[in-house]
């Protein structure tokens, strides 16, 4: 797997953010560790030049390939360190707001042990120093050079497409090509002389596929000239207009100046109803798009110019407000393309072999043509049934090399920025099909520290943002069950756990355990739930010490079914779990939370929503001063708790009534920081009036199920 990108640029651009000056100055440490901090981030960038050369000889050299790993393993435990730190400074500036004394030694509010020892400190840095250093040693040995003008995209590019179809006839797109056709040939006008239809879908859905069909239609032959330019990521404004030149005039252009071109491009449109297509295009930047389509404002009325894009923003941006979604195809078409690419296979399939080859390839391919067509192109060459069973059973990334799937897939990678990079892989952790809410994702993300500070903005505003930008990307789709959830389609969920690689892992059955190989890789875990958990069923949560996210994935229940779990188990694990940020424990019939998870000092979020039977909360749930997220939906059994029970920098609630009325009672003047609050009234009796006081801090708030508001 290609551990390269993924904390070459956007993990280690955080870090280099944490170890600013601004930063460091901070920290509640020596000069001497504020000088070592400093060393970090000078090798740190040291190693980040070489990163590029690095991500391209692992595919080929082991040696990198473990090296990268390591590097990937000493990032995770430098930011562990750093938010050590941090929370060690919030924990300061908390108990400073809460005296009374304006006059605060630097030391006078820490306890023995809120306090890092000096000594505890100086072998964590010196630890960390010595393993910097050997990689600084072994980026030498070998021979890892920085690569000018960044690394070669070469293995990132798909083929330029042409107009010229592949195939005789495409399978399932009937439908799709009358609806373009009626917008190509409708007399529409978008105040100018031409009208922009962008096509917008998922990496091998079809969207060029499409764009062909229409483009060689007879409906259209009336449109002169037309024109098809494969775009990709490279939005030259001068290669585009010499390539629509040179296919408008069957001749090669020599001109070197753009205004040359455009204007003999202007004179070759001007007063003719054109058709032109530009196929994969990937830029949003307006600037570039109203330079090129300047010439072609010559045109006749009715001219269209057909875009395919992956990403909603670059459709708004070329078009109108409107643009043509391509969905996925059915089950069956999917099927009909793959038995139509694969035929010519000497290997005999029938019967109930030929119901699970079908059922393997459906699942497989989850609608998407360019996978039913690998997929049969793969296995049209095998000669046993047991070949074709291999592959089906591969994980994507295990599948031939000449498989295009993957090479696709990899585009929605590589060019994502930084900042979502991260977020994207971080979604590794959820099984396919799982449908989930759009903020539940925000504040996990927020809890990883993924979501920069910004001076101008909340970090929930900025999630949402992020958010955003993968749904236009056709990253996530919204689920076509719950409207208000979202999913991943599970080819795109393969590459976000291929990309993860170790750091990941899903405790979805007993095979899952067997592709373990380094336990003390794993950062991130999510397990499937059973009906009953015992403790041998998380056995193997105890050898992953450094794990950040712990996440039960939880399949739809039947009505009043419940799910329940033995009362030690969390008991004995959660205190193993010191660098844990994210935990979320729901549907649980009853649970138990051990007191020490206030020793949880990274901790940022907690859910434990729907665990009809939980009492009491821990008695230092108070002492977690980096939670930011606590949510106890639908937990009406909760007794005797107040405002003191939280800690006072949380920022999101989520409450069922039976625990509002007594925080109400006791005041919200100690949860300054809140800013979210979700309250549920369950099933409190009709003839109960509720009378609602907010927090001051608040600036969101959800009310669901109240017979009667006051």
């Amino acid at each position: 797997m290609p551990v390269g990108e993924v904390f070459l640029g956007a993990f280690l651009e955080v870090l280099f953010d944490r170890l600013a000056p601004r930063k460091l100055s901070l920290l509640p440490c020596e000069n001497w560790i504020r000088s070592e901090l400093k060393q970090w981030k000078r090798k740190f960038l040291m190693i980040q030049a070489v990163l590029n050369d690095a991500e391209e000889k692992q595919l080929t050299n082991e040696a990198v390939k473990v090296w990268l790993e390591d590097l990937q393993d000493l990032a995770y435990d430098v930011d562990d360190i750093l938010d050590e730190y941090a929370t060690q400074v919030l924990e300061r500036e908390l108990m400073k707001e809460q005296s009374t004394n304006r006059i605060v030694d630097y030391f006078s509010s820490w306890t023995p042990s809120a306090l890092i020892s000096q000594a505890d400190m100086k072998s964590k840095i010196e630890e960390i120093t010595c393993r910097l250093e050997d990689l600084c040693e072994d980026k030498n040995y070998l021979g890892l050079k920085e690569i000018a003008g960044g690394s070669s995209t070469v293995a990132w590019q798909r083929p330029p497409s042409t107009c010229v179809p592949t195939e005789p006839a495409v399978i399932g797109r009937d439908a799709d090509k009358a609806k373009i056709l009626e917008m190509v040939l409708s007399n529409k006008q978008s105040g100018g002389s031409f009208h922009v239809i962008p096509i917008v879908g998922l990496g091998g859905v079809g969207k060029t596929t499409l764009a062909r069909e229409v483009y060689n239609d007879k409906a259209v032959a009336d449109f002169d000239p037309r024109t098809w330019v494969c775009i990709s990521d490279d939005f030259d404004v001068m290669r585009i207009s010499k390539a629509i030149l040179e296919s408008i005039t069957s001749s090669s252009c020599s001109l070197q100046n753009l205004n040359e071109v455009q204007v003999q491009l202007k004179n070759k449109v001007t007063g003719k109803k054109f058709l032109l297509v530009l196929d994969d295009v990937w830029s949003r930047d307006y600037g570039l798009w109203e330079t090129l389509k300047a010439p072609f404002m010559a045109g006749a009325p009715g001219s269209r110019i057909i875009v395919t894009t992956r990403n909603v923003d670059v459709a708004l941006t070329m078009g109108q407000s409107e643009y043509f979604k391509l969905e996925l195809l059915s089950n069956d078409d999917c099927w009909g393309i793959f038995e139509k690419h694969v035929s010519g296979s000497t290997v005999a399939v029938s019967g109930q072999n030929l119901n699970s080859i079908r059922d393997k390839v459906v699942e497989k391919c989850r609608g998407l043509p360019l996978a039913a067509r690998t997929l049969g192109g793969l296995l049209r060459s095998k000669q046993r049934y047991d070949e074709w069973e291999d592959i089906l059973n591969s994980k994507l990334w295990d599948l031939p090399e000449e498989n295009g799937i993957l090479s696709v897939l990899r585009l929605i990678y590589h060019h994502l920025p930084l900042h979502l990079k991260r977020c994207f892989v971080y979604c590794a952790i959820f099984r396919k099909d799982y449908e989930f809410m759009d903020e539940e994702l925000i504040l996990l993300w927020m809890a990883e520290g993924i979501i920069q500070q910004s001076e101008n903005k909340h970090l929930e505003d900025l999630g949402r943002e992020y958010f955003r930008d993968l749904l236009s990307r056709s990253i996530f789709q919204r689920s076509s069950i719950n409207i208000s959830k979202y999913i991943m389609h599970g080819l795109v969920n393969d590459l976000a756990q291929w990309i993860s690689g170790e750091t990941s892992f899903r405790l979805e059955d007993e095979c899952s355990l067997m592709s373990i190989k380094r336990f003390d890789r794993i950062r991130h875990s999510s397990y499937t739930f059973r009906r009953y958990e015992v403790k041998k069923n998380f056995e193997v949560f105890h050898k992953v010490e450094s794990l950040r996210m712990l996440l039960r994935i939880v399949l739809p229940l039947g009505y009043g079914e419940m799910t329940y779990v033995t009362m030690t188990v969390f008991l004995d694990l959660l205190p193993k779990l010191k660098k844990l940020r994210a935990l979320s424990l729901t549907y649980y019939h009853v649970m138990k939370l051990p007191n020490s998870i206030g020793d949880l000092r990274h901790l940022r979020y907690i859910n434990l929503s729907e665990t009809q039977k939980l009492q009491a909360l821990p008695s230092r749930m108070h002492t977690l001063k980096s939670l930011q997220k606590l949510s106890l939906l639908q937990c009406p059994n909760i007794e005797s708790i107040t405002a003191e029970d939280f800690p006072s920098n949380l920022k999101s609630l989520t409450l069922p009534l039976s625990i509002y009325k007594p925080l109400t009672e006791c005041g919200w003047h100690k949860l300054t920081s809140l800013r979210r609050l979700s309250i549920s009234g369950l099933s409190f009796p009709e003839e109960e009036i509720i009378e609602i006081k907010f927090p001051i801090s608040l600036i969101h708030l959800s009310i669901v199920s109240f017979p009667k508001l006051k």
